[in-house]
């Protein structure tokens, strides 16, 4: 069986090599992964079906026997140990070479009629972010795509001076929704980023491209509930009665952020000591740290690890095989399906899932007809290509 890869651009596997900075998040440990749909906001139900055939634990061992190591992070992110994204390409180009597989770039496919002369097609063109990007891939329902892992705008310029920032652990939400994310954030020259937005983008991607990406942003400094950031300043309060209160920071909070919130909730009461703050101004500096709100003015793409949500609807595949229902010998993976995940290596499991379920279906079937056409040869299928 002859196997071609046919590529639009003309170097492989470039989205591999920009990912994670360079160094290429190519997996998670899933440790803290309670619920599938934590970290795959659409194709959760389908990846736990295949998981069982090949997951992260699969995927690792994938790596580490064709030499590449592999370490986790504290956060469970998976990287090779060079940290360097090279070293993932290059293992899937030694194993195209190992297996003569034939490579050919600068291929624009217009239409499916034009593989008609391949025996079997796996479409592995990854997500688009517009409609007509899937228009080629004629007959199947398709969930419109939108973005999805972006960084959001901010118009408060006393916010985006702060920039550089990091908070850890923050908690954000859309007022008026269920979607909320925890995790690091990060103050940007533009507005907000870090896990926490991105995660938070992944969970609202369709509400916010419904919004215009003009939307409430409330976040949480704390990641904790009111009762106990009101003990807490409640007892900073006693505790520091002659100190200001923007020498004494709640929380380990940066200093620059403190004093920001501060100002922003008692204006020139911010200079007054721990001692002077009473109830009513305590309660405000409850909700700034708890629920302080801004509006978002647009999205930023995150270029190293921009992802789409939607794509080929999975009631157009066989959820075991990921062959198409409307046409024979036709199979999707990798994010060209309606899946996708948060920031933190999920998205690549999923492309070496779907990968592996695709690849295990066509071998099976190829290895079906080879045996049928030996024991009858009137017919022979003429099987040359993939």
């Amino acid at each position: 069986m002859h196997v071609t890869i046919l590529e639009r651009s003309q170097h492989l596997l470039a989205k591999v090599l920009v990912s994670g900075g360079g160094r290429c998040n190519c997996t998670n440990s899933f440790r803290d992964v309670r619920d599938l749909s934590a970290v795959y906001p659409r194709g959760y139900r389908l990846l736990k079906r295949l998981f069982r055939v090949f997951d992260y634990h699969d995927a690792y061992q994938w790596f580490e026997s064709r030499g590449v190591r592999l370490v986790t992070q504290d956060d469970q992110c998976v990287f090779p140990a060079a940290q360097d994204s090279h070293v993932i390409a290059n293992c899937f180009l030694a194993e195209a070479r190992r297996h003569h597989i034939e490579i050919c770039t600068g291929v624009r496919i217009a239409s499916l009629d034009e593989l008609s002369g391949y025996d079997f097609v796996a479409i592995t063109t990854g997500g688009q972010p517009q409609l007509k990007g899937l228009e080629w891939i004629q007959g199947h329902e398709v969930e419109p795509p939108v973005p999805s892992l972006f960084t959001l705008s901010i118009a408060d310029e006393a916010l985006r001076a702060l920039m550089g920032t990091v908070v850890e652990p923050t908690a954000v939400a859309i007022p008026g929704t269920k979607l909320r994310a925890e995790g690091p954030l990060l103050i940007t020259h533009w507005g907000v980023s870090g896990p926490a937005v991105l995660k938070l983008s992944s969970y609202a991607a369709r509400h916010l491209h419904d919004c215009q990406y003009q939307a409430p942003l409330s976040v949480n400094w704390t990641a904790c509930k009111e009762d106990e950031v009101r003990q807490t300043l409640t007892e900073l309060r006693a505790a520091n009665a002659q100190k200001l209160l923007t020498t004494v920071r709640p929380f380990d909070l940066p200093g620059r952020l403190w004093t920001y919130l501060v100002e922003k909730t008692l204006g020139q009461r911010g200079r007054s000591p721990w001692g002077s703050l009473n109830q009513k101004e305590l309660n405000r500096l409850v909700n700034a740290l708890c629920n302080d709100t801004y509006q978002t003015a647009g999205r930023a793409a995150f270029k190293d690890e921009f992802v789409t949500c939607g794509g080929i609807a999975l009631s157009a595949v066989n959820p075991s095989t990921l062959e198409s229902r409307h046409r024979p010998h036709l199979y999707f993976a990798g994010e060209v399906l309606d899946i996708d995940g948060i920031t933190g290596g999920f998205n690549f499991q999923a492309a070496w899932t779907t990968a592996y379920t695709v690849a295990t279906a066509i071998s099976r079937e190829a290895t079906s007809i080879c045996c049928d056409t030996v024991a009858n040869p009137r017919n022979a299928h003429g099987l040359d290509d993939v």
